[in-house]
């Protein structure tokens, strides 16, 4: 089974910025992507090793299998999660 999370925390003006973007890119794929507040689950941030924000994470069977940190231009995002689809 493969998850899908965004990082991100209220305070962060990146998060702001590409939160958007995440979401439009989920909901054109039919991509179910779980937004986190790594704050308020610090405990899920860490078993995924995110230390800042926003990040990406793509998991499979709880495994990562991609991860990254920053904003990325939309067609790169795209083209990195649909290929764990």
């Amino acid at each position: 089974m493969t998850e899908f999370y965004y990082f991100s925390t209220n305070w962060c003006a990146p998060c702001k910025t590409f939160k958007p973007i995440v979401q439009q890119v989920c909901a054109e794929n039919q991509i179910p992507v779980q937004f986190i507040d790594a704050q308020q689950q610090p405990e899920l941030a860490a078993r995924f090793g995110v230390s800042s924000v926003p990040t990406i994470v793509v998991a499979q069977n709880g495994q990562v299998q991609f991860k990254h940190t920053g904003v990325m231009p939309k067609p790169i995002l795209e083209s990195k999660l649909n290929a764990f689809r």
